[in-house]
């Protein structure tokens, strides 16, 4: 019998290698997969200019920033906007002013479209050969109403797919999907009932990692792995002669192995 319905991931027209660069710009979702990133010593930029939710604010961070990774994450939590009211310009960040100073508004699935491939335009510039990977985040928003996230959601859901469709540098990872279809069980979220548990996170990495990754980065991170362990143990003397010695071998232990994966 079964009892889940994995989701379909399809093989991506690339793969990542070891300490490679990336960039992931939106939700806090991409906070969370870009630090796992971070753990495992690629070369990751994570939202530099904060979380970021909606497209055009996503669009503002890659217009802003430098980075100018081969691969780079975008995932999308919601298509509501707000507009300063005093210039009619998008704002990223309300920054706890008073909500009487914003309009709050809702972009379409060609608006949302048009930001996006504004970004990867940008990304294109900057490096010809990039990878862009969209997600969407399966984090719901109570405060617009379940429906209304949802309706919010599916704009996201066909803005991606339109583009992913029309740019074969731009792929979709089904973070959504495996979340509420394949992970669909309450213990699967944290105490707000919205947020994915850190056991969910870890299973979309370990997704993202399955078919994303090369033979090469897999390999690297099963060496990598007792390496981070040692360096994450927390001695009960840590200013012991054996724990510095025990330090000190570990962090050569380190050095060589980034040495010998460096490209």
């Amino acid at each position: 019998m079964q009892f889940r319905t994995p989701v379909d991931i399809p093989t991506p027209p690339f793969q990542i290698e070891p300490l490679e660069e990336l960039l992931f710009v939106g939700s806090c979702f991409a906070d969370n997969i870009g630090q796992r990133f971070l753990e495992e010593r690629f070369a990751a930029v994570v939202n530099p200019r904060g979380t970021m939710y909606n497209p055009a604010s996503v669009l503002h961070t890659i217009e802003l920033c430098s980075a100018a990774p081969r691969v780079a994450f975008i995932t999308l939590g919601t298509n509501h906007i707000y507009r300063l009211k005093a210039t009619g310009e998008i704002v990223d960040n309300c920054q706890k002013r008073p909500a009487s100073l914003f309009t709050e508004e809702e972009l379409s699935i060609e608006q949302c479209e048009a930001c996006l491939q504004q970004a990867v335009d940008v990304l294109k510039a900057r490096r010809p050969d990039v990878q862009v990977v969209l997600t969407v985040s399966p984090i719901r928003y109570q405060k617009y109403g379940f429906h209304k996230s949802q309706l919010s959601k599916a704009v996201l859901l066909l803005a991606a797919d339109r583009l992913a469709a029309r740019n074969s540098q731009v792929t979709y990872f089904p973070a959504y999907e495996i979340v509420v279809d394949e992970l669909r069980d309450y213990r699967f979220y944290r105490d707000d009932m919205l947020h994915p548990t850190p056991q969910a996170v870890e299973y979309i990495w370990q997704q993202l990692a399955e078919h994303y990754l090369s033979p090469r980065a897999k390999a690297f991170l099963k060496e990598w792995k007792p390496i981070k362990e040692a360096l994450g143990h927390r001695p009960l003397h840590p200013d012991s002669p054996e724990y510095r010695e025990f330090l000190a071998q570990t962090r050569q232990k380190e050095a060589q192995l980034l040495a010998r994966y460096a490209r």
